[in-house]
């Protein structure tokens, strides 16, 4: 319809995927943190967190406020606190599940809350995850019914992406728009840093 090929519109797209990439900045107050793993079906995985065929994004998401995402090797206490402290100030209350690579996170920030989801337990009070998980099913409706594949290489892009859509949920088409055109500003994505394996932000080891 716009009588470009499909390699120049699948660079059009990540261009404007990296334009929408978050500015960065410290997220505040109550944050929550989970993470996911994308890729692959369901029948042919091993059960647990194991990455042999899908990656794991990890999002972070103020409570009314704004959404990051990262997209680690592994999900080890070392990747996760670094996720945190690269988007969390340290004097935000953190809310987790009961994964044993979140039990050191109340050394390094104010407080720390976790649901225990091992019991079946999912909301105690205010302390949940349940802004995580509807980003989850976002993402991944996104992925599976718009994209159907995407690559390990490219997944950061798309995870900003859909980021971007949670911060905007709440505003108009128009200053949606606008909002990304400011977020634009000073970001340029070459084709070769593309197909060379760059990615739009640096993942955790």
């Amino acid at each position: 319809m716009l009588g470009v090929t499909y390699k120049t519109a699948w660079f059009l797209c990540h261009r404007i995927r990296e334009a929408l990439r978050s500015p960065g900045g410290l997220l505040t107050g109550t944050v929550e943190v989970d993470e996911t793993y994308v890729g692959g079906k369901a029948s042919n995985q091993h059960q647990g967190r194991s990455t042999v065929k899908k990656a794991p994004v990890v999002a972070v998401i103020q409570r009314d406020g704004k959404a990051r995402t990262r997209v680690v090797k592994a999900v080890s206490a070392k990747n996760l606190m670094k996720v945190l402290r690269d988007n969390v100030d340290i004097e935000s209350t953190v809310m987790t599940d009961d994964f044993m690579s979140y039990r050191n996170v109340d050394e390094v920030f104010f407080q720390h809350h976790a649901v225990v989801h091992s019991k079946r337990e999912y909301v105690r009070g205010a302390v949940h995850v349940n802004n995580c998980e509807s980003f989850f099913a976002l993402l991944k409706r996104g992925l599976m019914g718009s994209f159907h594949h995407v690559s390990r290489k490219h997944l950061g892009r798309y995870s900003d992406e859909f980021a971007f859509r949670w911060d905007t949920r709440k505003i108009t088409d128009a200053e949606r728009v606008e909002t990304a055109l400011r977020l634009a500003e000073g970001k340029r994505l070459m084709y070769r840093d593309l197909t060379n394996g760059e990615t739009a932000k640096a993942q955790a080891n």
